[in-house]
């Protein structure tokens, strides 16, 4: 992750983020503490993490973004999401049927302690005149995941950007996002960021990639549509990076398909060649 992180710096590409996973069967670095470390090898673009708010006090999430958000050079994005999982939230203590009123109360009280007030509340967690310090010297950008169109609607209310999904394809993510704009436009918001996420290799031959894409796609990869995927070489890359460009997409978050760690240096060297051919 770290080797990761200072080739993505070396590539100059505009922001590094890191997911949230809990109660794991094999090895996941935490975020908060995992992204503290790979700051170090980082510059002065956005850096965040996706965070399930539902699984985490306020209070401590708060003061650890807070705290994130005063270490690095430059400004903190909050990627959060409901999170579905059942054996996740359980393992956490976390009742799913509360969770889309512990995300909105979550964030809310987020929102108030960065802004250096006191907080108290008592319907999901016993906050009692809780502050935090240090806040962070910038807002804090927040992105929300979202599928179903009340979500979407959610998101254009409580936040500054939308995260679409990654197992979608083109044309799905282009329906999501007119939703997003639509609710943007009703809840009269100008949103920083129509994101997605993408899992992502780029080949040196059009070859190389589709005979990589087909061996992970033979076991089942991750359950995605075959055309949820960008591989491919540094200019095939570049024209479906520019479809979603096409569509009103502001960022494109990129998640390596291949494990091999030569082989997913080599596509964060690439994605150099390829922002050069979107510029």
């Amino acid at each position: 992750m770290v080797e990761r992180a200072l080739a993505a710096r070396h590539a100059d590409l505009d922001t590094l983020f890191v997911g949230d996973h809990h109660a794991t069967p094999t090895h996941y670095y935490q975020n908060s503490a995992i992204l503290g470390r790979m700051l170090a090898e980082w510059h002065n673009k956005p850096a965040g993490a996706l965070y399930l708010l539902p699984l985490w006090n306020p209070v401590l999430l708060a003061e650890q973004i807070g705290t994130l958000a005063a270490i690095m050079e430059g400004r903190f994005i909050l990627q959060c999401a409901l999170g579905g999982d059942r054996k996740q939230s359980a393992a956490m203590g976390v009742d799913l049927k509360h969770r889309v009123s512990m995300f909105e109360d979550g964030l809310q009280i987020m929102k108030a302690l960065w802004a250096g007030e006191t907080v108290t509340h008592e319907r999901f967690w016993n906050i009692q005149e809780a502050r935090i310090s240090p806040v962070p010297s910038e807002q804090v950008e927040i992105w929300v995941g979202a599928v179903a169109p009340a979500a979407i609607n959610r998101t254009a209310r409580v936040a500054d950007g939308w995260l679409a999904q990654p197992g979608i394809g083109l044309d799905e993510a282009r329906k999501q996002a007119n939703q997003y704009r639509q609710a943007c436009a009703e809840h009269s918001v100008q949103p920083t960021a129509v994101a997605i996420r993408r899992d992502i290799f780029v080949g040196r031959t059009s070859q190389e990639a589709a005979t990589v894409k087909e061996a992970y796609l033979s076991r089942g990869y991750r359950g995605f549509a075959e055309d949820a995927f960008m591989v491919g070489s540094v200019a095939e890359v570049a024209d479906q990076m520019q479809a979603f460009a096409d569509d009103g997409f502001t960022d494109i978050i990129v998640r390596n398909m291949s494990s091999d760690q030569s082989q997913a240096i080599a596509t964060i060297e690439r994605l150099a060649e390829v922002r050069d051919l979107l510029s």
